[in-house]
Formats: structure tokens, C-alpha cells, sequence
């Protein structure tokens, strides 16, 4: 039963991440930041979900305007329309024909009885259909519907929540990012006898390589990420465990970074929401690691970033454009199809055609978790393969089924767009299955959708800038820092978009550049792995000091273990000798480089076989 106490002068408000079950309803808590709060999501992939249901307590018995938050994700078409029920009696209004905001959209007045009220929300179509809240107001005053701090305000008087977040305690080490990079750093400092908050905003960890999304942790293969990312049967990654094995570890779930306070140029706290039930947390730290993938706290606090692509004349990079832009890699919908026993009828999905238009190859899918790259069937022989302007010798990409080919959302603000741009590659997937079954029906009448994620592979993001920024050059000529910590491995992997309106398929990448160079491991110099203005925040993964072209090498989520790998060794030498990194770098070098050697020494041997060249001096 929802209890959450309504303040029965405003009405009572049920917000739908509370429900009791949700049924056969998803929890999408992704959008939180750019639409105001988590919500129920019907993914059903074209069949309607079983009902979400809870029952919540009306303080009076009286009159009151039901107000339900939702929205039309495809407009004009509603794909996703939802009933609701209230003590078993449907309302009359279909939800999710509202318009393309999320806006509360009204049914009228309705009698509640004094005391429990059974709520169930009815699927319609399994496509997608989403409910924020639902409101009853004692009057016909529309509930507030902007993403600000009234609104937030209002939502936690209702739900009884405190005003300002509870005090979570204070740690030693802060890791915000549940990836393979921010387990890793949190793992490593745990190890190191440090108390450590990681604080992640999915249910479960791993982030790209999490069961939610499934890819394979690619780039250098050390120890610990062997250790992270062995699977359970159903493709759950082992870091969990591992972690809650750490007495001085504690794993925060379902928690989103909202807030960050300074004192000068060092972070002091941050801030987080927990999905289910609203309640905020604050947690005090030492040192901070981010591991986010998308420069969270750099974002909350003012530390330098980089976004886009540098101009070629800023690096020299070979790769870079000549002039500077907002291009960025995009996010990835992942999903398998299956042939069923039966014939499966599928809808007509003009909205889903919209964007797909007549594509219709179904390659590119997610074998399991952990194997990406499958095969699909195809019934258009124009989509048989990609016209790539690449290399004769790499002819072989002209018909390899790789997931990422499925990206979207290059030219749009990633911290804006998400929940756009997840959408757009659902209609494309929505599509081109349509057309599939309908350009070739007797080969797939029984063809189906086994699975597909509602939480897309996450894409590039702002990228920090440290006291060195690697580049293209550093990467392909082996350049040998003093302070280099760690080994890197990959190859460049730069995907090109189609700019607004230029591409038929907007969805598919137009161009993959795929340059293996030497398939030699490089060098990451410490200096990557701190932010240059801020005196207390290190971090790992794709968003360390990079270019958008080293970057493209960087981002491998193998490589993301050995940042935070060598960042947790330097949290926890900064914590000792009461330094920052910079004061690390300066005085403590040669032992950070002892620690770091001995926690990866079984991964690459960076004495006496170093992935080095060229040798450059660290300045001053």
C-alpha cells in the first residue's frame, strides 16, 4: 500500500514509481533530471502489459479532479494509450494522447470515499505507454508541470519527504558511476581499506556491460575487470557481490546525482535521489571519483570540460575535422528477434514507419549479454550491406552486423535529449521489424521480438580536461609520459553521423572509421585522470582528459577498469598524505606508480615492457 501522508489541503498525490506492482510496467528513472521524476513504462513490444496496481489512502471523502502526468511519445499517433482505473471502474479517458510534453492531462471529477483507493493502470497497446503521477486535486487548479525547484518542492510536501536531503555519512572515497570503470575504483579502494560510497542510478551495476544493455567489456583485460565482469546465469554482472563483500563499501541503487556543493575548489558533497520513494541523500566525502560517463560532477560544479570535436589545427590530429563541432557518438538500442512456433501478428506502426521508412534489415542484435554483433534476418537487399567510403583492405565492414551501426542522437544535447533520442531508435526498430514481416511474410510470419532494452547503450558525453589532454598522436606514436600509470589497448573507433536531415536513415551510422593502428598498447599519463580546477576529483572511463578522437580508442570499457584502477590507488595516497592529485603528481609520484604497478602488475608490465616510444617529460 502506498502510504506516503497527502497534505489533504493540496489533494493527494500518487507518483506512479510507488505503486504497489507494477505489473507488467517498467521503472524508467533515466529522464529524471530533463522530466521531473521517474515513471512507469508499458514495454511490451507490441503486447499490452499486465496492470500496474497499488492502493493509496484519500484523506476526506469529497469530490476531486484526477490529473494524470504523461504524454504522446510519438504525435500525432498516441502508440502509447493507457486506462486508468480507480476501485475497479475505468475511467473513460484513454491517457497518452496528450500531446508531445509531459503535461498532466485531466478526467474530469470523480467521488472518492474517505479511507483506501485501489488504483490499476491498464496497458492498451504495449508501445511504450508511460505515467509519471497521478493527482487528485480538491480543486481545478492544474498540478505545477515544470522541471524546477517549486515543482520538486511541491512533489516532496505531498509525499511527506523532508526538505532537505538526509545525511548519508561521510567517506573517504565517493565513486559516482556503477560502470565497469567506477566498480572497479570502488572495488580497488575498498581493497585499499578506504570507506567507500558508490553511488549508482540504475538497479543494477555495470553500465554499458550491465545486463540492462549487454555489451562486452572490450580494451585492456586486467584483473579486476576479470573479477567484475564474470556473468550469473541471467547475464547479471558479479561486481555486486563482490562489492557487498567489502565491509568499508556501501552501494547506493537507484540513486541519481542531483546536486554538488564546494568549498573553494574542493567538492565537500553530493546529492542524490533515490527512484523509489523520492527520498534524497547526501553524502560527504573526501575524495571524489566520477565515473559517470557523462562528467556528472564536472557538470554540477564548474570543472573544465571539453565537448564535440576539436578542430584539427587545436591537436594536429589526423582524424580530427578541420573545423570544430558538436558531434559526439550517440546512444544504442540494443534487442534480439526470435522465430516462434506460431505466426505472431504484429500492428500496423505508422509511427514507427515514420522513421524507418522502408529499412528493413534486423541485423546487429544482442546474441546475450556480453556478445554483441548478431546476425538478423533482412527482407530489403538494398539494406544487405553498409556503403562505407573505407579502405579496400577493411571491405569486410560492408557486411559485418555490428550493434552500433543502430546510433542516433549525435548532433543533440546528450543531457537534454535522452529520453528523444531513445525514442527515436525505438520507432526505428519498431519499423524496420514492421517491414520486415510485411516485405517477406511467409519467411517471418512467426517472427518476434524476444528482447529489447528500454535503456539505451550510453554514447559520448563531456569529456574533462586534465593538466594533459591525450590525443591521436600520443595514442599512435607510443608517447611514453613519466607519469604514465597504466596500459591502454583498442583500436580508433569513430562513428560519423548523418547531419539533420542529410541521411535517409538517420538511425544508422553514415560512416565507421576503424583503425586498428598497431593493435600496440599505449600509455595513460596520470595527468588525464584529474581534473585541472578542481583540487579533489580524479576520474575514469570514457570522460577522462581526452580528445574526441583519442577518445574514440579510450572509451573501451576494459580500459574505463584500469582508470579506476589507478585512480582508487591515487584517492587513497591523496587521503593519506592529506594532498590533492596535483600534489600527488608533484611530491608522490614514484609511489603512486609502486601501488599502481602492484595492484595491475599481473596485467601489463609497465617496467619492463612498456607501451612506449617516445619519451616526454611531465612540465616543470
Amino acid at each position: 500500500m502506498n502510504t506516503s501522508p497527502p497534505t489533504a489541503s493540496l489533494g493527494l498525490l500518487v507518483e506512479a514509481e510507488d505503486f504497489d506492482s507494477y505489473g507488467g510496467w517498467v521503472l524508467d528513472s533515466q529522464f529524471e533530471t530533463q522530466m521531473g521524476s521517474p515513471y512507469l513504462l508499458a514495454h511490451g513490444l507490441g503486447k499490452p502489459v499486465a496492470d500496474a496496481t497499488t492502493t493509496v489512502t484519500a484523506p476526506d471523502q469529497g469530490d476531486y479532479r484526477v490529473w494524470v502526468r504523461t504524454k504522446d511519445w510519438a504525435p500525432p499517433h498516441a502508440p502509447g494509450r493507457f486506462h486508468l482505473s480507480i476501485n475497479g471502474a475505468r475511467l473513460d479517458v484513454e491517457f497518452g494522447a496528450n500531446g508531445p510534453a509531459w503535461s498532466w492531462q485531466t478526467a474530469g471529477r470523480i467521488a472518492l470515499p474517505k479511507g483506501e483507493v485501489r488504483l490499476a493502470l491498464h496497458d492498451l497497446t504495449g508501445f511504450e505507454g508511460r505515467c509519471d503521477a497521478i493527482f487528485f486535486g480538491v480543486d481545478d487548479t492544474p498540478p505545477p508541470n515544470a522541471v524546477d525547484e517549486a515543482s520538486r518542492a511541491w512533489r516532496k510536501r505531498l509525499r511527506g519527504l523532508p526538505e532537505v536531503p538526509l545525511d548519508a555519512g561521510e567517506f573517504d572515497v565517493v565513486v559516482v558511476g556503477g560502470g565497469v570503470s567506477g566498480c572497479a575504483a570502488a572495488l580497488t579502494a575498498a581493497r585499499l581499506g578506504q570507506r567507500v560510497a558508490l553511488i549508482h542510478d540504475r538497479p543494477v551495476l555495470g553500465g554499458n556491460a550491465s545486463k540492462e544493455i549487454g555489451l562486452m567489456p572490450r580494451g585492456a583485460q586486467g584483473s579486476v575487470l576479470r573479477e567484475l565482469s564474470q556473468r550469473t546465469p541471467d547475464g547479471d554482472l558479479m561486481a555486486l557481490a563482490l562489492l557487498e563483500a567489502e565491509p568499508t563499501t556501501a552501494v547506493f541503487l537507484e540513486h541519481r546525482i542531483i546536486a554538488a556543493a564546494k568549498d573553494g575548489d574542493r567538492i565537500t558533497s553530493v546529492d542524490a535521489v533515490q527512484a523509489r520513494g523520492g527520498l534524497e541523500r547526501r553524502f560527504r566525502g573526501r575524495t571524489f571519483i566520477d565515473a559517470s560517463g557523462a562528467a556528472i560532477l564536472g557538470v554540477l560544479t564548474g570543472a573544465e570540460t571539453m565537448f564535440g570535436r576539436e578542430a584539427r589545427s587545436e591537436f594536429d590530429e589526423p582524424y580530427a575535422p578541420e573545423v570544430a563541432d558538436n558531434m559526439h557518438h550517440g546512444n544504442t538500442l540494443f534487442f534480439r528477434t526470435r522465430m516462434a512456433e506460431q505466426p505472431v501478428p504484429f500492428p500496423d506502426v505508422p509511427w514507427a514507419t515514420e522513421v524507418s521508412k522502408d529499412y528493413a534489415n534486423l541485423s546487429g542484435q544482442l546474441v546475450k549479454p556480453g556478445l554483441e554483433n548478431g546476425p538478423g534476418p533482412s527482407a530489403n537487399p538494398d539494406n544487405a550491406t553498409f556503403q562505407f567510403s573505407v579502405d579496400p583492405s577493411q571491405a569486410w565492414m560492408m557486411q559485418f552486423p555490428a550493434t552500433h551501426y543502430w546510433e542516433y542522437g549525435q548532433w543533440l544535447d546528450p543531457y537534454t535529449s535522452g529520453e528523444l533520442v531513445r525514442d527515436h531508435l525505438m520507432r526505428a526498430l519498431y519499423g524496420t521489424f514492421s517491414n520486415v514481416k510485411r516485405l517477406d511474410p511467409e519467411a517471418y510470419a512467426n517472427l518476434e521480438f524476444e528482447w529489447m532494452a528500454f535503456v539505451p547503450g550510453q554514447g559520448e558525453y563531456r569529456r574533462y580536461r586534465g593538466d594533459y589532454v591525450l590525443t591521436e598522436n600520443d595514442i599512435r606514436n607510443h608517447t611514453r609520459f613519466n607519469d604514465m600509470l597504466i596500459a591502454n589497448d583498442g583500436s580508433f573507433c569513430i562513428h560519423c553521423a548523418w547531419r539533420p536531415g542529410e541521411g535517409k536513415y538517420d538511425f544508422r551510422l553514415k560512416d565507421w572509421i576503424f583503425d586498428m593502428r598497431d593493435q600496440e598498447s599505449y600509455g595513460i599519463p596520470f595527468r588525464c585522470l584529474y581534473s585541472a580546477n578542481l583540487d579533489n576529483l580524479l576520474m575514469a572511463g570514457k570522460h577522462i582528459s581526452v580528445t574526441h578522437v583519442a577518445g574514440s580508442s579510450v572509451k573501451l570499457m576494459g580500459n574505463g577498469a584500469q582508470h579506476g584502477v589507478a585512480v582508487a590507488a591515487a584517492a587513497y595516497l591523496c587521503n593519506e598524505h592529506d594532498t590533492t592529485p596535483r600534489g600527488l603528481l608533484e611530491d608522490h609520484l614514484d609511489k603512486l606508480r609502486a601501488l599502481v604497478d602492484r595492484l595491475t602488475g599481473h596485467d601489463h608490465d609497465m617496467t619492463s615492457h612498456p607501451p612506449a616510444r617516445k619519451f616526454v617529460a611531465v612540465p616543470g
